[in-house]
């Protein structure tokens, strides 16, 4: 007979297969209704597989906007935000949680305040600041306002913050500086944090709608988020195109997630806020 330890453990495994299969049911669903014809996505009742596998919906959109160039645009983007503000946000982390300077606790207070505030307060301003500097529709407008995180900064200094310090003393008596010790000793024992940083950071830059859509007006300039919503008129919706191209779009992300995976969980179970 199964002991009690054995039957709670299969009822959880049981439980974890239902909620991973109610979670990718509705991804399957995207990319096999991506490959039906239009009359066999506004079926009813529906099917939920096609009664014909057809590539009509990926190539329409393929000629109705220029995908390869959004997909080029998104990836400079997120991946140049995401590369800029790891390193701005960890150097800023280092200070916070490592360096003794006056007013520290006010000014990371003033950064984690700034959390709270939505973009929708700042977004005119923002367009307003562009407009006057001459980068709006640029990828300097769109990359210089996100160089930094105050997540990102609050992440990485609790990381910090739970490194021992009797590495960092042990640096200091072979005669490391701080920027050495950054780079040599926490750096290196950081990256569980930094690459779930990273990812978090270009899964958000990658599927932000709004941001880009206000400071790009060229379609070549567009990313995919943004570039995506002309398949979603005021009068109709495509839906055929739009579920081929949301497919395509979240493709690089699973992808990235898959490999990463590892690093992203291990960076949110040991990261925490410490003293």
């Amino acid at each position: 007979m199964k002991t009690k330890g054995e039957i709670l453990r299969t009822i959880e495994y049981v439980i974890l297969i239902v909620v991973a299969a109610i979670a990718l049911l509705p991804l399957f669903w995207l990319f096999v209704s991506s490959f039906k014809t239009d009359a066999d996505v506004i079926r009813f009742p529906p099917s939920f597989f096609p009664a014909k596998w057809v590539l009509d919906q990926y190539q329409y959109v393929l000629e109705a906007i220029p995908f390869l160039r959004m997909l080029l645009n998104t990836v400079v983007f997120a991946g140049s935000v995401t590369l800029i503000s790891l390193c701005i946000d960890s150097l800023a982390a280092y200070a916070f949680a490592r360096l003794q300077f006056k007013g520290r606790r006010v000014i990371f207070a003033i950064i984690l305040v700034t959390m709270m505030v939505p973009f929708q307060v700042i977004m005119t301003p923002l367009y307003i600041e562009e407009f006057k500097l001459h980068i709006l529709n640029t990828f300097a407008g769109l990359i210089l306002p996100r160089i930094a995180s105050a997540y990102g900064i609050y992440m990485l200094t609790s990381f910090f913050a739970g490194i021992p310090k009797s590495l960092e003393e042990a640096a200091r008596i072979d005669g490391m500086g701080d920027l050495t010790i950054y780079a040599q000793i926490i750096i290196p024992l950081s990256k569980p944090a930094l690459i779930s940083l990273g990812i978090f950071h270009f899964m958000n830059n990658w599927n932000d709608l709004l941001y880009p859509m206000m400071l790009t007006s060229d379609v070549n300039m567009r990313t995919l988020s943004a570039g995506l919503a002309v398949l979603v008129g005021s009068n109709s919706i495509k839906y055929g195109p739009t579920l081929a191209a949301t497919a395509m779009s979240i493709t690089p992300l699973l992808i990235l997630f898959v490999f990463g995976q590892k690093f992203f969980m291990e960076g949110i179970a040991t990261t925490g806020v410490k003293e």
